[in-house]
């Protein structure tokens, strides 16, 4: 049995990249039927332990050049297949990432990078790094299709060379009736925001709008749920949260708006998504090129506003009216209030979030990247066994 290795963060760290790994290497065995373990190499600080339960977890040291050189060593004389890596910048050592170099330039496997990051015009450091990796790499796969042509404007990347292939995301779940009850929200239209806390995520546009909201739909509630980012709080502790609840009192909707100030299990985050009325990205960065939250939403048929980053144009090509610009709070007033007083409309908005996210969830996503992996393995190594069930 030929077997893919997975290179990445890997839970249990609380990584949205931790988990996105996890989720792919379980998709992409259950696509194949298989029950062995695809080995992880699992980029990890010095002193943080590997889950010793998983004997395919293999421990790469983050802030060590020696270590991904010994890495590549270790999967050159290996009995895998193919190589997958997840990259993003900051999960590497050195300045942007550019020890994983070392193990890139070394490795003799296949391998197929996902960008997790991708930029329209790059600049130093990102642009030298990226550039050797998609060079080195056989295959490219990006979740954005926007991000193909960013790829092949910057770095010349044939496009025949990319692969988009979407976010994954849970499966919808039943109960929702029973979930909002559960939360205190069955008789509240609520809206949504998930992710670690921190200043750029432009949750004080949502509350800015949210007097005309309550005014319209007095029963609208804020759920901004998650910590403040861990880095954020070394530098500030909570200060952007005080500062969003001043606005909150400031603007006499204190009341209208919940905190949820923990960490969250997927299992939690699911329930969370599939009993809010509305989920909201109102991020004022543009050229955001993947959002995992907004990806989760639409994956579970949640209907969704956004401001119009890259990743939420291209996923919601056909649905202009749900991309609203950062500063216009005014049109942020106006659709909210659209969506939460008519119940029929934000029904047929749940229906088509459900088709766009029928393509996303992770038993699709899985077959795709199986499909990818088996392809390429018998274009550019017909001598390999290809990845069968066993």
């Amino acid at each position: 049995m030929s077997k893919v290795a997975y290179i990445s963060t890997y839970v249990p760290k609380r990584c949205g990249l931790a988990t996105y790994t996890h989720h792919l290497r379980q998709s992409v065995r259950a696509a194949r039927n298989w029950r062995g373990l695809d080995p992880v190499l699992v980029v990890r600080d010095q002193a943080a332990p590997v889950n010793g339960a998983d004997p395919a977890l293999w421990p790469l040291a983050k802030t060590s050049r020696a270590a991904y050189r010994k890495a590549a060593e270790r999967l050159n004389h290996s009995d895998v297949a193919l190589v997958s890596l997840q990259h993003e910048f900051g999960i590497f050592g050195g300045e942007a990432g550019e020890y994983v170099l070392e193990l890139v330039d070394r490795l003799e496997k296949p391998l197929v990078t996902t960008f997790h990051t991708v930029f329209e015009r790059p600049e130093e450091p990102y642009r030298s790094i990226q550039q050797r990796i998609a060079e080195r790499s056989d295959r490219i796969i990006v979740m954005s299709r926007k991000a193909i042509g960013y790829l092949s404007n910057a770095f010349g990347v044939p496009e025949s060379k990319i692969r988009f292939i979407p976010h994954g995301t849970p499966q919808p779940i039943e109960g929702r009736g029973e979930i909002r009850r559960e939360l205190g929200w069955a008789d509240r239209k609520v809206i949504m925001t998930f992710g670690l806390l921190g200043r750029g995520k432009g949750l004080e546009t949502i509350i800015r709008a949210l007097p005309a909201v309550v005014r319209a739909v007095p029963q609208t509630l804020y759920a901004i749920v998650g910590q403040t980012h861990p880095e954020v709080k070394k530098r500030e502790g909570e200060a952007y949260r005080h500062e969003l609840q001043e606005l909150a009192r400031s603007l006499d909707v204190e009341a209208n708006i919940v905190m949820v100030d923990r960490y969250m299990s997927e299992e939690e985050l699911v329930r969370y998504l599939t009993a809010c009325d509305l989920y909201v990205t109102p991020y004022p960065g543009i050229q955001q090129i993947t959002s995992g939250t907004l990806a989760y939403a639409v994956g579970l048929g949640r209907p969704v506003l956004s401001t119009p980053y890259v990743y939420a144009q291209d996923l919601l090509e056909d649905c202009g009216e749900l991309l609203v610009p950062y500063s216009d709070i005014a049109l942020w007033e106006r659709r909210m209030t659209e969506l939460l007083r008519d119940g029929d409309r934000l029904r047929e908005w749940e229906r088509r979030m459900d088709r766009i996210g029928a393509e996303m969830r992770w038993p699709q996503v899985g077959r795709e990247h199986l499909r990818l992996f088996e392809d390429m393995l018998r274009e550019t190594a017909e001598d390999r066994p290809a990845l069968e069930a066993k």
